[in-house]
């Protein structure tokens, strides 16, 4: 199909501004890389973006391996993941199930209560005493069962299963399926690209989280690894990583921040390609019908 000179020219400067948007991601990125596999002197009197490692040395990974806080970290973040997603996704796809069905008693009106909360909170100061009265303070669970239905998720996911024709459900209680059987054997299956992005707007959510960690938590042996991040990249705090190592603290700091977050980002980006082909298809089938 011959395109116009107008099309032409509109993918030319969408292939420009695409292009330009990719080089701000990702030299940036590149340059955090290259610096953690780079001589901490060198370093420290590079001026300018890195576009290769210089003088390359695993120092830097050598040094936040040896932090306890990192493995501890890591820990925490992985369990609140799996548990937090697992926990998220459960609610989320029994709670878009029930306002996806229209003979439901009052459905415009939950739907709305809903709706009314992605606008309107209660604070930060509420939602810590509601916290601490509940005994979450100060554990893990407190970074988990708060925030345990996100209400823009819910709303894409259930606008995914309004989209299943009704007669495959009418079916399925013709032939005797309970709800439970429904959700999970018709409904789930048939949102299945809406289901694999919603997991991965939790996990991210999940993973990045620190905020709520700073305000529960104090046992330094709880913190998720994003937190012990923060320490490391505001208040400087490499000490357990450097000592004994034989070099300089000045020195190698610089670059012990850069291989902390390289460690910290990369099983997201290493999991994100698997799910990327689900990304578009699952998100525009929750914008397609509201």
């Amino acid at each position: 199909m011959k395109t116009s000179c107008s099309e032409r020219i509109f993918n030319v400067c969408n292939i420009i501004i695409l292009t330009a948007l990719s080089l701000v991601i990702l030299v940036p990125l590149l340059n955090i890389v290259f610096a953690s596999f780079s001589d901490p002197v060198v370093v420290m009197k590079y001026q300018g973006l890195m576009l290769r490692p210089h003088g390359f040395t695993l120092s830097s990974y050598r040094a936040v391996l040896r932090d306890p806080n990192i493995f501890s970290g890591y820990r925490n973040t992985i369990f609140i993941v799996i548990a937090g997603t697992s926990l998220n996704l459960l609610l989320t796809l029994i709670g878009a199930y029930v306002l996806s069905r229209k003979n439901v008693l009052w459905n415009p009106f939950l739907m709305m209560m809903i709706v009314f909360t992605m606008y309107f909170q209660g604070g930060m100061i509420p939602f810590y005493l509601t916290v601490r009265a509940t005994g979450l303070d100060g554990t893990i669970w407190s970074l988990i069962l708060p925030v345990a239905v996100n209400t823009f998720n819910l709303i894409v996911m259930r606008t995914a299963m309004a989209s299943v024709p009704d007669s495959l459900c009418e079916s399925a209680m013709i032939d005797g399926a309970s709800h439970t059987r429904i959700l999970f054997n018709i409904m789930a299956p048939l949102c299945q690209s809406t289901v694999a992005v919603i997991v991965l707007f939790y996990a991210v959510t999940h993973w990045n989280s620190w905020f709520n960690a700073m305000i529960f938590l104090r046992d330094k042996k709880l913190y998720p690894l994003q937190l012990i991040l923060r320490e490391i990249l505001i208040q400087d705090d490499t000490t357990m990583m450097t000592a004994g190592s034989g070099e300089d603290l000045g020195m190698i700091s610089g670059t012990i921040k850069y291989a902390t977050i390289v460690v910290a980002t990369a099983p997201i980006l290493c999991i994100y390609p698997f799910l990327q082909r689900y990304f578009v298809k699952g998100v525009m089938i929750g914008a397609v019908k509201g």
